[in-house]
């Protein structure tokens, strides 16, 4: 068990570090947005870090 949790931890760290190095601050903010309602069973803080993350995709694209 701790071992994938280890493998999890670092998977999410990797996707934070792609995040922030594409999409800067912003980005940041929004998947710690996204991360943090999901945590917290909260859709309005989930749902603006996902907005976020979404406009910023579309914008690159």
């Amino acid at each position: 068990m701790p071992l994938v949790a280890i493998v999890i931890a670092a998977l999410a760290i990797g996707f934070e570090q792609l995040v922030q190095w594409k999409y800067g601050p912003m980005g940041i903010i929004a998947f710690v947005a996204l991360s943090i309602g999901i945590k917290a069973r909260n859709t309005a803080i989930s749902g603006i870090g996902a907005v976020i993350l979404v406009m910023l995709l579309a914008q690159s694209g």
